[in-house]
């Protein structure tokens, strides 16, 4: 696969320039023969779009979402598509997975939603998404999902080896990409694809750093604080080579030893608070 990652601010609170936005990517992506494009969380609204959701939110299969679909078939791109869901009246965090054909073949609702802010204007997802992208599985989370790293455990044991990451990450929290986005990429021997926002929505200013890291955990592409398309070859024998290797993490976990454990613990916090 030849993964592309678009590191942008895009325009606040207008779906019409960043669907043109879009298109501009995608024909320039296409051009660097790349198969998939993974853009930012809320790449469609912009991320910090408080109460402004109830007039910009989208039915998956609406209009605007049906012109992504096709500029995915027009360029022969996969894209990965953050944007706000409006679906009977609840709201999601959402990004959607359109292929190479333009076929809308899945959606994935934000699970983990970070602080007081996304926890009132949207609902939180229940499922995770995997689905194969140009010969590899790919499974999809947002943001504050990949802190966790019971998320990106549950994808690697359902097959994935693509991690695709859309985020919006603001200061102080540049350790999540320096650190944590490369350890996950190591203890699960996975790529991670993690695409970040720049740039100033009202009180949030976003720093990039967006990043593709392999499964050996070293950096395959990295983008600074600038407006920024990478495009980076992913060999699927890379994540052969490192399983294979003395240490295979997901072979040699002991999950009879940890589940238990966890069950205890947390039954005793439940009983102490």
């Amino acid at each position: 696969m030849k993964l592309a990652i678009y590191q942008c601010s895009g325009t606040f609170l207008d779906t019409v320039q960043n669907m043109e936005l879009l298109a501009q990517t995608a024909a320039a992506a296409a051009n660097q023969q790349a198969n998939f494009l993974i853009l930012p969380e809320l790449f469609l609204t912009g991320y910090n779009l408080g109460d402004e959701i109830k007039r910009l939110a989208q039915p998956r299969t609406g209009k605007i979402l049906q012109q992504a679909a096709q500029i995915a078939r027009q360029y022969q791109l996969a894209i990965l598509l953050g944007y706000a869901e409006s679906d009977q009246g609840v709201f999601y965090n959402s990004a959607l997975l359109i292929d190479s054909t333009g076929n809308l073949v899945g959606n994935y609702r934000k699970i983990h939603l970070f602080g007081d802010q996304e926890k009132r204007l949207f609902q939180p997802g229940h499922q995770w998404l995997l689905h194969t992208i140009a010969g590899l599985k790919v499974g999809v989370l947002i943001c504050y999902d990949i802190e966790f790293p019971e998320a990106v455990r549950t994808l690697a044991l359902q097959g994935a080896e693509l991690i695709a990451v859309p985020t919006a990450i603001t200061h102080p929290y540049t350790s999540i990409p320096n650190l944590v986005i490369p350890t996950r990429a190591l203890e699960n021997q996975v790529f991670v694809a993690y695409v970040n926002r720049i740039g100033k929505e009202l009180d949030l200013e976003y720093f990039g750093l967006s990043r593709v890291i392999g499964p050996d955990g070293s950096t395959l592409a990295v983008a600074g604080t600038e407006e920024t398309l990478l495009t980076t070859e992913l060999d699927r024998g890379a994540i052969l080579r490192e399983r294979s290797s003395a240490t295979s993490y997901l072979q040699e976990r002991q999950p009879t030893l940890y589940f238990p454990h966890l069950e205890i613990e947390t039954s005793q916090t439940i009983k102490s608070s």
